[in-house]
């Protein structure tokens, strides 16, 4: 069967950067499963897979556009450390929800001194180029639940990816 909208395809990946260092992989655990043409996956992956056939592997490299966006400097802020309320153990790395009125967004923690915290909104992939080598293990038609909630639901229980709570 062949990769088109509204398919649920399952792929097995490796993701590295220029460096050639694995980001991320699909060795060990399930194929990724997601919803062809629904943004459930980056832009730039959709594009490269839409017509591919089951069993077809590729390997493409994908612009900061077309994954996670370019680096944004403005999405690094200092915030006083006041703001973290009653956390003691504020390290770099940590993540917290940020409100803002765009809604909530997920910072990470780049810098702390005893006054102010550092925090970068950016995607942690952001600006980076993105090699995937990737094998299209399964295509098959999305079911009626699947494409009401345009994502890939678990068969026979609850939808397991958005936590909607829909019985199927």
């Amino acid at each position: 069967m062949t990769i088109t909208k509204n398919s649920v395809v399952a792929i097995d990946y490796t993701l590295t950067g220029d460096d050639k260092e694995v980001i991320d992989t699909s060795t060990g655990r399930r194929p990724l499963e997601y919803m062809h043409g629904q943004g459930n996956i980056i832009a730039g992956l959709e594009t490269a897979l839409e017509g591919k056939d089951e069993g077809q592997s590729l390997k493409v490299s994908i612009a900061p556009g077309d994954g996670y966006g370019e680096y944004n400097p403005k999405l690094v802020q200092q915030v006083p450390r006041s703001n973290f309320g009653s956390i003691d153990k504020i390290e770099i790395g940590m993540q917290f929800q940020a409100r803002t009125p765009d809604g909530v967004h997920v910072v990470r923690v780049v810098n702390v001194d005893p006054q102010n915290v550092t925090v970068d909104a950016n995607h942690p992939l952001a600006g980076k180029t993105l090699h995937f080598d990737v094998k299209v293990v399964s295509v098959r038609d999305a079911r009626p639940e699947e494409l009401e909630h345009q994502h890939v639901c678990n068969e026979g229980g609850n939808c397991g990816n958005c936590g909607c709570g829909h019985e199927h």
